[in-house]
C-alpha cells in the first residue's frame, strides 16, 4: 500500500513510510519528531483506510491517504484507489446475502418506523415507534416483509418504514419450527 501526502502545495506519492518521513522532514514548517514518525508507521501498518491528518499548528494540517495507485497520475485519476466505495459495496453484498439466506424458522424482528399520529391540535405528526414481533418466516427479508405488511393494515398509510438493510431493522433467528428440525 502506498501513501499520498499533502501539505499545501507540497504533495507526493511514496511507496514506504521511510520515504514519507524523508518528504515531511524536507518541509521546514513540519517538526518531524520520533512520535510523529512512530504514528506514521502505525497508521501505515494498520488496516484503517481512512485518510489521516496531522496538526502542524493551529488550524494547519497535513494529510496522509493510503492508496493502491502506483503513480501520482493514477492517484489523481482515482485509479487503483481502494476507498470507502469498495468496502461499502462488499458490506452491502454481505448484508444482502444475510437478509436473503433461506432458513425457515422462528425470527424475532424489531423495526423502528415513523408513525403518523394525530396530535391534540388535530394536526398529523411523525412519531418514532418501535414494533417487535416473533414470527415464522423463510428468511430475514421475509420477516421484514411480514412485519411491514402487518403494520400497513393497522397504521396510517403515510407512515414511513425503513429499508430492510437499514439500521432501524434488526432481526435474529430464534430456532427451527419443531416440524422442520432435520436430524
Amino acid at each position: 500500500m502506498n501513501l499520498y501526502l499533502r501539505y499545501f502545495d507540497y504533495e507526493t506519492l511514496v511507496h514506504s513510510v521511510d520515504d514519507a518521513i524523508e518528504f515531511l522532514s524536507s518541509i521546514s514548517e513540519i517538526n518531524m519528531t520520533r512520535e510523529l514518525a512512530d504514528d506514521l508507521r502505525t497508521y501505515a501498518a494498520s488496516n484503517v483506510l481512512y485518510p489521516k491528518r496531522y496538526k502542524v499548528r493551529s488550524r494547519v494540517y497535513f494529510i496522509v491517504i493510503k492508496t493502491e495507485a502506483q503513480t501520482m497520475q493514477d492517484f489523481k485519476d482515482k485509479k487503483a484507489v481502494r476507498g470507502k466505495n469498495s468496502i461499502m459495496s462488499e458490506a452491502k453484498e454481505n448484508e444482502q446475502k444475510r437478509l436473503n439466506e433461506q432458513l425457515k424458522g422462528w425470527y424475532e424482528g424489531t423495526i423502528e418506523f415513523k408513525r403518523v399520529i394525530m396530535n391534540h391540535v388535530g394536526k398529523c405528526e411523525y412519531r418514532d415507534t418501535t414494533f417487535c414481533v416473533r414470527c415464522i418466516a423463510n428468511s430475514q427479508r421475509d420477516c421484514y416483509d411480514r412485519i411491514v405488511q402487518h403494520l400497513m393494515t393497522r397504521v396510517d398509510k403515510r407512515s414511513q418504514f425503513p429499508a430492510a438493510r437499514g439500521k432501524n431493522f434488526k432481526c435474529k433467528f430464534l430456532g427451527f419450527v419443531k416440524s422442520e428440525v432435520i436430524e
